[in-house]
């Protein structure tokens, strides 16, 4: 996943600690700390006879395990979009070098601990199956609760110290060949290895042109600019979000459903299922008068299906048809473009010319063997890969068209082959290359469900009775009842509602609940059988690794690398990292509602009004001006150490221990995406050029070089999360290796 030029030279370092003890500074103690200590204290046992490990770990918030993000204070309302069975805290034998392992009964999954909390508490939001979302202060409490474990079970280990200090990192300097950590409070601590695990932090105000006029104007008047969420109920206080006033949320995805359940939810409305099962709201009065929600793209990110892999992951998660690494490697091979300065770099690819085409047909693949099943998958992919052999080398040309041709033909033959049968009876249609009766049966349990489908299985001799039992029927997940029906479409999948097709406020918002509507009972229908749903999950969740391999290590060129990132990871974010269900249900009961207004449809921008002293947000396509008192910033920001609000990464890069990363094409064309220039091993190239090995970045600010860096920790996948872990674990402790034998022999004996 990295260019040639990326490795590292393995040269030995100062040792400024030599005869002492081995100093680790961990800087940042959310998740990603929870899983290093689990790591560090199961190998502890590495550490020598009379030597000794001193750990520090910081976190400005001092909710040690969980982090802010995570944090077991936070509001109830909030979320996790990770199912309780995907969460896990240790490594297990699916990861690749971890080892010893902890016994099986020590490395619960979130959906373990909380069934033990549940039995110990009786408390219901501990009573959870393993396809339940969480509340995410569940999750904060299960990370405190393990961290714990872990840092006794190192401080039980002799010769380990492990300090915990509640303050936040400012700086890390290079004195006289040492590494100094400089804190908050004024302390001052060498390291002979820095560990960086500071997650998600947010942009300054001032350090863009829109948000610095944003600020500025709320500074002059009595308008409320918020430019970041968390945490919730310190920046979303009663006194700039209460009653009197209108909020609006600068977002649609899952930070602006945070902020609109905080408000509303957390303000004691209750959600209750109506006469139809339907959620409506019951507003308390504490809520803000109005909540006025905007993004780019108009919608809010689309429901996450009800996840029924997670009862065999390892048989029914999706692995790439056609999407493959070896794929990517073939389409370097013919049509790549030569990178970095003089072109000696590996081949670059264009993400929307060379990858998205086989993205969009692998996910084609995926919608279609949903909804006719194996059989005619089988005969789809045979009458697909031919062609696509002949792009991956470079030899045809008209794009995703040209690639998805021998597909559409095979479904329509497909489609066709359905309708006559149902027209005339299966026994009155030709003889297909697929399976009918199987690929019927499956077509009619996914459209109308299997208790329709065991009826058409009892009566498929029969000519007219298929005809029959399905007349007249509809899909309960909206799906269409004809076999030529539920077509895979990219564009109506990234762009459901055209931005020009809506006249006014009252319509935008009605096609919107429309829109959510169908896509929620898409996601009842979990991501086995929902052939739209399948399609997203199987590509843009199952496959990442494989977009990874595409993108990380400049992969793609330096123009289409910020492509991917401004377009694509939108389109990632949207479709696979969602928000549960029974969240999304929620935001469609608050728009019935109306509290939730939502009306202003896509590119909607806001601007300072001089005239009220209030932000003025307008809707270009649907004719919307609202004006709002508090404005509140729902998107999650870049890392870009530069405009960071915290200094520590600003400080590193002026003492040129770190810098950032470009990206660079053969013609000198560049693209710095805002993360740090990182090693295939995690350290940080100083300013001079050279690895810094003292230093171990995780997380966030290697999100550059690398793609789609941070996540919860899951069980049972060999996750690249641990795996990542493991990467700094194996350099620690070499680096302690290389601490001992610079000891005095003395010492040592």
């Amino acid at each position: 996943m990295f260019p040639p030029e990326a490795t590292e030279a393995r040269t030995p370092t100062t040792d400024p600690g030599a005869g002492g003890a081995f100093r680790l500074a961990v800087v940042g103690g959310g998740p990603s700390a929870t899983y290093c200590m689990e790591r560090l204290s199961m190998t502890a046992g590495r550490l020598g006879p009379g030597e000794s490990l001193e750990v520090h770990v910081y976190d400005l918030g001092g909710e040690f395990g969980a982090g802010r993000v995570h944090s077991w204070s936070q509001p109830v309302t909030s979320f996790l979009n990770r199912i309780t069975g995907q969460v896990g805290f240790a490594a297990d034998e699916t990861v690749r070098g971890a080892h010893p392992l902890r016994p099986r009964e020590d490395r619960p999954t979130l959906h373990e601990w909380c069934r033990r909390r549940y039995e110990a508490t009786g408390d219901p939001d501990f009573d959870l199956r393993p396809e339940d979302w969480p509340k995410r202060y569940v999750h904060g409490l299960a990370l405190k609760d393990m961290f714990e474990r872990y840092v006794a079970e190192l401080r039980a280990h002799p010769g380990v110290t492990v300090e915990l200090h509640p303050v936040e990192v400012v700086d890390v300097r290079e004195e006289d060949d040492a590494l100094v950590v400089l804190a908050a409070d004024g302390s001052r601590r060498p390291a002979d290895h820095v560990l960086l695990l500071t997650g998600h932090s947010h942009n300054r105000a001032d350090s863009s042109e829109r948000t610095g006029r944003l600020a500025r104007f709320a500074e002059r008047g009595d308008a409320v600019y918020v430019p970041y969420a968390y945490p919730l109920d310190v920046m979303l206080p009663r006194s700039v979000s209460g009653p009197d006033t209108v909020v609006g949320c600068a977002g649609l995805g899952l930070t602006a459903i945070d902020e609109i359940l905080h408000l509303t939810e957390g303000r004691g409305g209750v959600f209750a299922p109506d006469g139809d099962g339907e959620p409506r709201y019951r507003p308390s009065g504490e809520e803000p008068r109005r909540i006025v929600a905007f993004s780019d793209t108009g919608l809010f990110t689309y429901a996450r299906p009800h996840n029924h892999k997670e009862r065999d992951p390892e048989r029914l998660e999706h692995r790439g048809i056609f999407l493959t690494e070896e794929a990517v490697d073939r389409l370097r091979a013919s049509v790549g473009t030569p990178a970095g300065p003089g072109g000696t770099g590996r081949r670059q690819l264009d993400f929307e010319d060379h990858v998205l085409p086989v993205v969009i047909l692998e996910m084609a693949y995926v919608h279609y063997a949903t909804l006719f099943g194996p059989g005619a998958a089988a005969f789809i992919a045979s009458r697909a890969e031919p062609r696509l052999r002949r792009f991956l080398d470079g030899e045809v040309r008209g794009g995703t068209g040209a690639l998805l041709a021998p597909l559409r033909t095979a479904v329509a033959e497909i489609a066709g082959g359905l309708a006559a049968a149902l027209a005339a009876g299966p026994a009155a249609a030709p003889a297909p290359g697929w399976p009918l009766r199987e690929t019927l049966l499956r077509w009619i349990h996914v459209v109308h469900g299997a208790d329709v489908a065991a009826l058409a299985a009892d009566g498929y001799a029969d000519p007219g009775a298929l005809a029959g039992l399905l007349r007249g029927r509809t899909s309960p997940w909206r799906l269409e009842t004809s076999p030529h029906g539920n077509v895979f479409d990219w564009e109506r999948t990234v762009h459901p509602l055209p931005s020009g097709g809506h006249r006014d406020r009252e319509a935008y918002r009605e096609a919107l609940l429309d829109f959510m509507a169908r896509d929620h009972a898409w996601a009842a229908q979990g991501n086995l059988d929902n052939p739209h749903k399948a399609a997203a999950d199987g590509v843009w969740r199952d496959l990442r690794g494989v977009l990874a391999h595409a993108v990380d290590g400049a992969g793609l060129t330096p123009d289409s690398h910020r492509v991917f990132l401004d377009r694509y990871m939108r389109h990632h974010n949207k479709l696979a990292n969602g928000a549960a269900l029974e969240v999304m249900e929620k935001m469609r009961a608050l728009i019935r509602h109306g509290l939730l207004d939502v009306a202003t449809g896509p590119g909607a921008r806001v601007e300072p009004d001089e005239r009220s002293g209030r932000f003025r947000v307008v809707g270009p396509h649907t004719a919307s001006v609202v004006h709002v008192d508090t404005l509140a910033d729902a998107r999650v920001h870049p890392f870009s150490p530069d405009r960071d609000v915290l200094p520590l990464y600003r400080n590193l890069m002026a003492g040129g221990l770190v810098r950032l990363w470009r990206n660079t094409a053969a013609d000198g064309s560049s693209f710095a995406p805002g993360g740090l220039d990182i090693t295939p091993r995690f350290h940080p190239v100083r300013a001079d050029g050279r690895a810094e090995e003292r230093l171990t970045v995780l997380g966030p600010p290697s999100e550059g070089v690398m793609f789609f860096q941070l996540g919860a920790l899951r069980p049972n996948q060999n996750h690249h999360v641990m795996r990542d872990v493991l990467t700094w674990l194996e350099d620690f402790w070499e680096a302690v290796a290389a601490h001992r034998t610079a000891r005095p022999s003395e010492v040592v004996s």
